[in-house]
């Protein structure tokens, strides 16, 4: 049985990897895409796409759309004809800046599906179709449910998620450049292979920074942020990486990490540094001729909703 049209589905942000958590952690962002389902009579046109928005421009208005193709997706795994449907997408998750911008378009889509259909699938199926399209689950499971999540295969061949608690006063800051940086590219750039001492280094790290999320330890968390899988080899395509490193730290950051494939990065800092951490990120960029933006803001713990 469908379900009134129109729904607004409304999807965060989320930053990935956060360090050491390479592929496995994600975060939700109070930053948001919006994405509003009109279901069509049967005989109307079957695909109109709207965009608003910064960056709107660049939407893809046609079948090709990755909304729509997450919404396609969601029908034909149930076996059922696909809607002619009306997707109004407002934007206000920047594109290809390392901040779950297609996770925002897999998510929402599957569940617009879902809810024009009247919801006959359960979040964790949802889940499941997310991370089939997206590819790995780091920026899709924390943009459906919400929160700080790690996701970890289980031996079935499925996935186990875990919510990973996150201390109110470590504030998440986000500078956002004006320049992208393409997941394929970022990933080129890793090596095949890691030595073991590379690997313990980053399970040691993955643990401490679990734990210093959940306490605020400033100790652990300074020291919980470093990696060695990938962010060596991507800082090298963020100018000015290194410098606004360092001022965050001096400006009272417990650290500074690339927000998943980058060019984003991300600050943590307690609520009571975060604006110095902020004026100081933005300062150093611009001194490096690179106009950016930089966001304080707070993890969502709602994750994707609908509203009619």
């Amino acid at each position: 049985m469908s379900h009134p049209t129109p729904v607004t589905i409304s999807v965060p942000a989320t930053t990935a990897n956060i360090g050491p958590g390479f592929d496995c952690l994600g975060a939700a962002l109070t930053l948001y895409n919006q994405f509003t389902f009109t279901e069509l009579e049967s005989d109307a046109e079957p695909l109109i796409i709207t965009a608003h928005g910064e960056e709107s421009a660049r939407v893809q208005t046609d079948a090709r759309n990755l909304v729509y193709q997450a919404f396609c997706r969601f029908y034909e795994t149930l076996g059922q004809p696909v809607p002619a449907v009306k997707i109004g997408i407002r934007l206000g998750v920047p594109l290809a800046r390392g901040l779950g911008s297609s996770a925002t378009a897999i998510v929402g889509g599957l569940v617009g599906a879902n809810a024009i259909a009247g919801f006959p699938v359960n979040r964790h199926d949802v889940l499941d179709m997310a991370i089939a399209i997206e590819g790995h689950p780091d920026n899709v499971v924390p943009a459906l449910l919400g929160g700080c999540q790690l996701s970890a295969s289980s031996s079935d061949g499925n996935w186990e998620i875990c919510d990973i608690p996150w201390k109110t006063s470590i504030t998440p800051i986000v500078a956002i450049p004006n320049f992208e940086l393409s997941t394929a590219e970022a990933r080129r750039v890793l090596p095949e292979t890691y030595s073991r001492a590379d690997a313990i280094f980053n399970i040691a790290h993955l643990s401490l920074l679990i734990r210093g999320l959940d306490t605020g330890n400033a100790a652990w968390l300074q020291s919980a942020l470093q990696d060695r899988i990938h962010q060596p080899y991507r800082q090298t395509l963020i100018p000015g990486y290194a410098e606004v490193q360092a001022v965050a730290k001096e400006a009272g950051a417990y650290g500074l990490v690339i927000s998943g494939a980058g060019p984003t990065l991300l600050a943590l800092a307690d609520v009571d540094q975060a604006e110095p951490v902020r004026n100081a990120i933005a300062a150093a960029w611009s001194n490096q001729g690179i106009a950016t933006v930089v966001k304080v803001l707070q993890i969502d713990h709602q994750g994707a909703t609908a509203q009619y």
